[in-house]
């Protein structure tokens, strides 16, 4: 038994109307966007917006307290915020996936994560960058230097990476949950996009971990884990590696969105320099915009087929072929790469008046900028895996 049920949250709400929720906050994070900035990490006030709407569980499990909602309302709720504020987005959508993930690992972790408060917000970072000594009795001793952990400085917990040695040689790779508080914070997040993200580096030394707080991550990719029969459904079968990778390109869709409908307002009555043409007249600017509303849409197309892909495998209990696990992860880069392709010629087009701070678009490029840059969104790897595996080769890495 959960150490929830004692509490019995409302876990009944509709995919809809947490969609409504995020679209009614809309208006409030797009008007606190430059303070979040500024602030380089999200304001306390946007965090308790979230908690108390719900928005930071949509994936997470029902016995935790949370909705088990598909990929598909993920991206709904995600895509809507990034209308608003596009940091707020990344720290969502990364939440989502960390809550999502919490359900994997044993019983005992998820109900000290959760157990007294089912709005607790988890950051993380996965990757492996870390030392796990194992102990004799299975326990850990934890070391090293995290860097890019979204959302940290309002987490109460966080799962970082690492490589797990025993006796001198590395047996495996997976998280591990510890509480914020025993870890320490580096103010280092000064960045030009998604700066109101607070990304900030984390690290400990030789930390105690125990056992049940440990989750092998090629385990996981390969579809076994020590939470997932707690959970009733089909959306903890999910795949993890399609949760991890779409869950960082939602916010492209609704922060282009944005920039695109804020278009015409930045060229009103605008003659373009060193001619007599009015910029909304022009034919140039009506292909351009036609352009850019196709690039957006081709990005939708990408990111809800992998959605769609992932929630109809898991709901038939079929697990994704290779092809389409490494599909998935070309779709998000191709996405956020279309974005930022439609966007930066939105910006081009302003002018000397688009370099103002106060420019939509040029804040939802920078942004746009940042997504790209992450590893798990990297175009050009993204496609080299793809080729290679539509070319009938073999995967040249375990990571997809």
């Amino acid at each position: 038994m959960s150490a929830l049920d004692a509490q019995a949250p409302d876990t009944s709400v509709t995919a809809e109307e947490l969609v409504e929720r995020a679209r009614a906050l809309v208006p409030v994070l797009d008007s606190r966007a430059a303070a979040t900035n500024a602030n380089r990490r999200l304001l306390p006030e946007t965090v308790a917006d979230l908690r108390e709407q719900g928005l930071l569980k949509v994936l997470q499990a029902k016995r935790n307290g949370g909705f088990k909602m598909p990929m598909r309302t993920h991206l709904d709720v995600i895509s809507t915020l990034a209308e608003g504020c596009g940091s707020t987005a990344w720290v969502a959508g990364v939440t989502h996936a960390h809550s999502w993930m919490l359900s994997h690992f044993g019983s005992q972790a998820q109900d000290e994560t959760y157990g007294k408060d089912p709005d607790t917000l988890v950051s993380a970072v996965i990757a492996p960058r870390g030392t796990a000594e194992r102990q004799v009795d299975g326990s850990y001793r934890l070391s090293g230097f995290w860097p890019f952990a979204s959302g940290s400085e309002h987490a109460q917990w966080l799962f970082i990476g690492a490589e797990v040695v025993d006796n001198g040689a590395v047996v495996d790779a997976g998280d591990f949950l510890i509480p914020s508080d025993e870890l320490t914070f580096k103010d280092d997040w000064h960045v030009s996009g998604l700066s109101g993200t607070g990304s900030c580096s984390v690290t400990v030394q030789d930390h105690p971990i125990p056992a049940h707080r440990f989750l092998s991550l090629p385990a996981l990719i390969a579809g076994h884990s020590p939470g997932r029969e707690l959970h009733d459904g089909w959306q903890p079968g999910l795949a993890a590696f399609g949760v991890l990778i779409l869950a960082l390109a939602g916010g492209a869709l609704g922060m282009s969105r944005a920039a695109l409908r804020s278009f015409p307002d930045l060229i009103d009555t605008k003659v373009i320099a060193y001619t007599e043409h009015v910029q909304r007249e022009f034919p140039i600017t009506h292909v351009l915009m036609a352009e850019a509303a196709a690039k957006i849409d081709q990005a939708h197309f990408h990111l809800y087929r992998s959605a769609d892909l992932m929630d109809e495998a898991a709901r038939s209990n079929t697990p994704l072929s290779v092809v389409e696990r490494v599909r998935v992860r070309a779709d998000s880069a191709e996405a956020v790469s279309l974005c930022g392709d439609a966007i930066a010629a939105l910006f081009r087009a302003t002018g000397g008046s688009g370099l103002r701070a106060s420019n939509p678009t040029g804040m939802a490029l920078a942004n746009l900028g940042a997504m790209s840059m992450h590893g798990g969104l990297a175009l050009e790897t993204a496609r080299a895996l793809y080729g290679r595996i539509l070319l009938g080769l073999e995967p040249d890495t375990p990571s997809f």
